[in-house]
């Protein structure tokens, strides 16, 4: 195949392509309009609450006599569909979205605070919350350490580092505290050896005195006494267990939601630093040890004992986030290097968490501290928060605008928050159904920004019910008693058809026959919505009632298909002329009155100012009023272009010259720009005024002029020839005798002759001859 041939069959394949693309994309869009319109459309409809139940831009009329003779669900449609078949707006029942902030709750960190929304079915609303970090904080920092055998060396490292990080701390924090916890495992099996001899000392193999394993110890409350917290991690002595795993989501759990105990101050920010090293257990490995009990999530101490620890399963990661997240609390994990990947895969999962690697016997415990407090502080996140069993109901989209301006949808979380700098979060709810038990209730959600003791509270009142319902007129359902058979009343007049022939007569009221081309309604079933002349796909375009054929427009509206808007909004340019004062308004659309003109307002004319004459009206109007600044404004009616008032033209290159007579003497200059859409004319004041007498002496003296250097030229040509012909005639060719009568002036010719004889020898002989043109016997004569 040539490369022509190629490039051809390219350029077929590439048009079907195009083609089936824009068929496509015609089908989509003509699916997306018809879904769009008949959603409120549905034979099922019997109530108001089933047509809100429909979406967000469906409506309900409850007007008595609304579409005599319809089915019930016609009630049901888009407000400007029942408006335009006559609905009154006081009976159209379309709750709204609405959203109302309380401003009166006051806050230095989150605000607002009180949220209420008004959503029905297919609704959304949005709303901005905004989180300020602030200077300093006053801190509590709850150690939680794991006293297993294996974190002996850890553990004597905390006695002399938790004094220098109180001392560390206090550069960052106004008010800072401690407290501290210790954790092991369950003291059930596996997890741990039961003999009784392990159950007192789990450490007696190695003749080290330990202490009985145990699930959760809560220490020492929340303090500042230093002094108080050096003594008890001196009295602390190791346990042991069997298993690899410890209990640290368990005891986890219990510093977060024991707040009492723990001594957590509301106003504070609440680090609970976990030091371990290895993994913990989950919640699915409490089975080994017979606990199928789940976790309630409450706190369970007796005695500074965590009491439920033998019968409650481990939390799942998603609870324990929970709670943590409930309780502003931060988590820090300092575990060993070669558990510090498995930490880190929790990061996604734990909001407000962070970890580091413990180095050296955990040298670097306050330097670690310190940076992880700086970091969480940096990160500003949202958590949204439902009732149990509302969420499937509710569609939550989040957005976070961070202070250096970048925005991502979805994103709740911004990084590199500086102390005062304030992060916004968009926050859209949407409605997807009402209850199944069809109430409308109250439902609370709550946005929490991770690790603040502020939140803000969302109450969602939902419109799944009508406000017809007092009335009764949110159903329409025909009696059923007995009634006459007098049809009279189904009648237009007395010679017309019962219920126009497209229905039945019943107890008085027609009831209409239902039709494949769209809906017949009416007292007398005289109105219907699909023989009148259709607008983009919408009977009578959508701005008016279809009644016996013909389009009913609405006040806004008028024409036979209701198209052409009375308004001549449309029409107004800029200047605020309709159709810029060049034409007339019809039918929403500009039509000239000049055919010269075109242009949505006959804005636009390329030819209409080429002529100089076309200009004279309006320098004319400029001369009349003194060429001032008030004459500007009285000449707009009679120059279309801009005026400029210029000393001399000529200087002006750009454009077209001309004058304009303003009296029988004098012209006025003026000049024509036409670069741009609207001409720049530019008039010079100062007239060029001319005698008559001077233009005939101009005249005289030109044709007189001319007349004089044309004689002059004409008779030194004459010379000129005579001159050469009489030179001619005095120097004769001496050669030839023009006098004989048979002579001529031949022309010059050189030929080379050769004559041989065969007594002579072979020599050439040359003789050169002028010879006439004559013949030959002529020439030896």
């Amino acid at each position: 195949m040539t490369p022509c041939m190629r490039l051809y069959c390219d350029l077929v394949a590439l048009r079907k392509l195009l083609l089936l693309l824009f068929f496509i994309s015609v089908l989509l869009v003509c699916v997306r309009s018809d879904s769009a319109d008949n959603r409120c459309l549905s034979s099922l409809i019997f109530t108001c609450e089933d047509c809100l139940r429909r979406g967000p831009e469906c409506a309900w009329c409850s007007q008595e006599r609304f579409l005599d003779g319809a089915h019930v669900s016609q009630r049901c449609g888009s407000v400007s569909d029942l408006r335009v078949r006559g609905c009154e707006e006081a009976f159209i029942q379309n709750p709204n979205v609405k959203v109302k902030v309380n401003a009166t709750v006051g806050s230095s960190q989150v605000s607002p605070r009180e949220i209420d929304i008004h959503l029905r079915p297919g609704g959304e609303a949005s709303f901005v919350v905004e989180v300020q970090q602030l200077e300093r904080y006053p801190v509590d920092l709850y150690y939680l350490v794991d006293v297993s055998a294996s974190m002996q060396v850890y553990l004597d490292r905390l006695k002399t580092a938790g004094l220098a990080l109180s001392h560390l701390m206090k550069e960052h924090s106004s008010d800072f505290r401690v407290g501290f916890g210790s954790f092991v495992d369950k003291p059930l099996s596996p997890y741990i050896d039961v003999h009784p001899s392990k159950l007192l000392n789990p450490c007696s193999d190695y003749e080290v005195n330990c202490r009985p394993a145990h699930g959760f110890i809560h220490v020492l409350p929340i303090t500042h006494n230093m002094t108080e917290f050096t003594r008890v991690i001196q009295e602390q002595r190791i346990s042991g267990n069997m298993d690899t795993p410890e209990g640290g989501f368990d005891a986890m759990l219990q510093a977060a939601v024991c707040q009492k105990d723990v001594g957590w101050r509301p106003e504070a920010k609440h680090l609970l630093l976990v030091m371990t090293d290895q993994p913990s257990h989950l919640a699915l490995d409490s089975k080994l040890a017979g606990i199928v009990v789940p976790h309630d999530g409450r706190c369970h101490l007796e005695d500074n004992i965590y009491s439920q620890t033998t019968t409650m399963e481990h939390p799942t990661i998603a609870q324990l986030a929970e709670k943590l997240l409930e309780n502003s609390v931060y988590s820090i994990f300092a575990v060993d290097q070669v558990q510090y990947r498995w930490y880190e895969d929790l990061l996604d999962l734990i909001p407000g968490s962070y970890v580091g690697p413990l180095v050296s016997k955990a040298s670097n415990l306050k330097d670690l501290v310190v940076q992880a407090y700086k970091r969480l502080l940096s990160d500003v996140e949202v958590q949204i928060g439902l009732e149990d069993g509302q969420a499937q109901r509710f569609q939550v989209n989040v957005s976070a605008l961070c202070p250096d301006g970048s925005t991502v949808s979805g994103n709740t979380k911004c990084s590199g928050v500086r102390p005062t700098q304030t992060v916004s979060f968009k926050v859209t709810v949407g409605m997807m159904g009402c209850p199944e038990d069809g109430g409308d209730r109250d439902v609370v959600m709550s946005v929490r920004p991770v690790g603040f003791n502020e939140s803000v509270s969302v109450r969602i009142r939902q419109s799944c019910v009508c406000g017809c319902a007092q009335t009764g007129l949110c159903r329409d359902d025909p009696s059923s008693s007995d009634c006459p058979a007098d049809t009279s009343s189904c009648r237009a007049h007395r010679g017309a058809a019962v219920c126009s022939g497209r229905g039945l007569c019943k107890c008085g009221t027609c009831v209409c026959d239902s039709s494949r081309l769209g809906h017949i309604y009416g007292k007398f079933c005289e109105m219907d919505d699909f023989s009148c002349p259709y607008v983009k796909g919408r009977v009578c375009g959508g701005h008016g009632r279809c009644v016996s054929g013909e389009c009913v427009c609405l006040s806004d509206w008028t024409g036979e298909s209701c198209d052409c808007p009375v308004s001549t909004e449309s029409c107004v340019s800029d200047d605020g002329l309709i159709c810029s004062g060049w034409g007339k308004c019809v039918c929403g659309k500009c039509v000239c009155d000049d055919a010269r003109r075109s242009g949505a307002f006959c804005e636009k004319c390329p030819i209409c100012y080429s002529s100089c004459q076309s200009h004279w009206s309006c320098v004319r109007c400029h001369l009349s009023k003194g060429l001032g600044s008030d004459a500007v404004q009285l000449c707009n009616h009679s120059c279309a272009p801009a005026v400029q008032y210029v000393d001399d033209v000529s200087d002006l290159l750009r454009g077209k010259h001309c004058l304009y007579p303003s009296s029988e003497k004098c012209q006025h200059r003026f000049l024509v720009d036409l670069a741009s859409d609207r001409p720049q004319l530019h008039i010079s004041p100062h007239p060029v005024c001319v005698w008559s007498r001077r233009y005939l002496k101009t005249f005289l003296s030109t044709f007189l002029l001319t007349v004089t250097l044309g004689i002059g030229m004409l008779a030194v040509v004459r010379q000129l020839l005579r001159a050469g012909n009489c030179s001619w005639q005095s120097n004769p060719d001496p050669q030839f005798d023009h006098s004989r009568k048979n002579s001529y002036v031949p022309t010059t010719n050189e030929k080379t002759i050769t004559y041989r004889r065969d007594s002579l020898p072979n020599l050439p002989v040359e003789m050169h001859a002028h010879m006439p043109k004559k013949p030959l016997s002529d020439a030896w004569q």
